[in-house]
């Protein structure tokens, strides 16, 4: 009789760095990347949205309270996260206004690392919570964020709003998500 082992995936070793930057210091170069890694990541999840939020994404960028971690290989960028600490509901929270990574890159951890220092940064500074927003065409990233990293639908989202006020028909495409860190976050952005 043969014997049946089960194999575990090998893992994959990286060799990458970080940087941090903001909106209002990046270059052309960053900016342009920027650009086509959204368009490529995003397009399709947006759909016909997405030429009036490219526009959006383009302002928000550059914005001096946009923060930034840029993953690097040895030769180009192969990712970012982009943040901002903002209020909502009254409750200090770290938003990631965007992660993302070149294709090449998805499914290596890289994602869940970076969604990991996002949360040590909030948490360092006194953050309730890491909130942000997503599509729901994106059912991958709906899963990743749900699932491997145990973010919950936030009860400011338009589904739990509209559900909440018994309202029909004003579907949204997107769902805001959050991980909150204390009961007070806990108790507005997830369970009011």
């Amino acid at each position: 009789m043969l014997s049946q082992t089960k194999t575990s995936p090998i893992p994959v070793c990286l060799s990458l760095f970080l940087e941090s930057g903001r909106g209002n210091k990046l270059s052309s170069d960053l900016k342009n990347y920027i650009q086509k890694l959204l368009k490529v990541n995003m397009e399709g999840p947006y759909g016909a949205e997405w030429p009036a939020e490219e526009k959006v994404k383009r302002r928000e960028m550059s914005s001096p309270e946009a923060l930034y971690i840029f993953v690097y290989n040895k030769e180009s960028v192969v990712g970012f996260v982009h943040y901002r600490f903002t209020i909502e509901e009254d409750v200090p929270v770290l938003y990631v206004y965007e992660l993302q990574l070149e294709p090449a890159y998805h499914g290596k951890g890289l994602g869940k690392f970076l969604m990991q220092q996002v949360e040590l940064i909030a948490c360092n500074n006194g953050m309730g919570a890491v909130v942000l927003t997503v599509q729901k065409q994106n059912t991958s990233a709906i899963n990743f964020y749900l699932n491997k990293l145990s973010y919950n639908i936030s009860s400011i989202s338009p589904s739990k709003v509209y559900q909440l006020m018994g309202v029909t028909g004003q579907e949204k495409s997107y769902e805001i998500l959050c991980k909150t860190f204390d009961d007070e976050a806990k108790a507005v952005l997830e369970e009011s």
